[in-house]
């Protein structure tokens, strides 16, 4: 290993007070002294820096400033030119320049030079970039943060709900219950909400209307749905949507039915219960003669959710109302909740 015998160049150093010297004019002292004692020794200029971990430029201008100043010459310097020229821009552009960057905050500085120009403001893109950021430097225009954009909204954590699991097995009526809303506008500034269920097994359907659709609407619909099934709910599936989450998914975790949410934007995985919407819409709604009140509303839908059930013949089923499927296929689950049934 190479022995380094430091031996200052700069021994006229010792004669000259350090006391106002600061610690980065002794660094590079040090450096140099390093530097040159390597030299001395054989290795080259360019490893030799390399060594010190400086560039042979700065060593040099470093060497040189020590040698006609002495410490003043090691210490860091301001690079800001002695002599700064003013700007002669006229009023008439800076206050163009002013005006329309606050018209148009996102517009640089090649679009405001052709918007002057059209004025008869004659200037060059670096000109107009010069006067925004001494604009900017006084605070006279708008200031856009270009990394502030539209966010989307945090997801909401979940105590309950989950993702329905890619094993999960359905096979028979109650395995899974698709549940979806329904905007309903029967006259002019009257608004309800209709609530559909439908069973993926049997097409079995459980409808209500409310004045409004929130967690508590959802977890009276939830009631509604456990009470006109004639099966157990073991699962129960849905959007995002905020109805569905609060006193509904709490109302799910107390009956015991597990809460599977869809992925965003996906309508597709609830098929079933989209497709009884347009049953409803087509085959109730089109011929039912709304009176304006929930109450009759609500009276003539549970008359055509039975007739839906027990009467209507459905294609998917082999021409058998759900009721039918379910006491052909599945005939334990109709005896077990028997009281269920209308």
């Amino acid at each position: 290993m190479r022995q380094i015998y430091l031996q200052s160049k700069f021994y006229h150093l010792a004669k000259m007070p350090v006391i106002h010297a600061s610690e980065e004019a002794k660094q590079r002292e040090r450096a140099l002294t390093i530097w040159e004692t390597l030299c001395q020794q054989g290795m080259n200029r360019e490893e030799a820096s390399k060594v010190v971990g400086v560039s042979r430029a700065s060593l040099y201008r470093w060497k040189r400033g020590l040698q006609l100043e002495g410490w003043k010459g090691l210490e860091k310097r301001s690079r800001r030119p002695k002599r700064v020229r003013k700007p002669s821009w006229s009023y008439e552009l800076i206050e163009g320049v002013r005006s329309l960057r606050t018209l148009y905050p996102c517009w640089g500085k090649e679009k405001i030079k052709v918007l002057l120009e059209a004025d008869g403001l004659m200037t060059s893109p670096s000109t107009v970039g010069r006067i925004l950021t001494d604009l900017k430097r006084r605070h006279q225009i708008p200031i856009v943060d270009a990394k502030k954009r539209w966010k989307p909204k945090k997801r909401v954590k979940r105590p309950y709900a989950i993702r329905k699991p890619k094993d999960y097995a359905v096979q028979e009526p109650g395995d899974i219950v698709q549940v979806d809303t329904l905007d309903l506008h029967p006259f002019p500034g009257v608004h309800f909400k209709h609530f559909t269920a439908r069973d993926v097994v049997s097409r079995w359907d459980v409808i209500e209307a409310f004045s409004k659709a929130s967690s508590r609407q959802a977890k009276a619909f939830l009631s509604c749905l456990i009470e006109r099934t004639p099966f157990p709910v073991k699962a129960v599936q849905v959007d995002g949507g905020s109805e569905f989450m609060a006193e509904f998914e709490q109302a799910c975790a107390e009956y015991g039915i597990r809460l599977f949410v869809l992925p965003p934007r996906s309508p597709k995985l609830n098929g079933r219960v989209e497709r009884a919407h347009r049953t409803h819409l087509d085959e109730f709604y089109a011929v039912f003669e709304p009176e304006g009140d929930l109450e009759s509303l609500n009276k003539n839908l549970r008359s055509w959710e039975w007739v839906y059930n027990n009467i209507r013949p459905h294609r998917a089923l082999d021409n058998l109302t759900p009721k039918q499927y379910i006491e052909h296929y599945h005939p334990g689950l109709i005896s077990s909740q028997s009281s269920h049934m209308y």
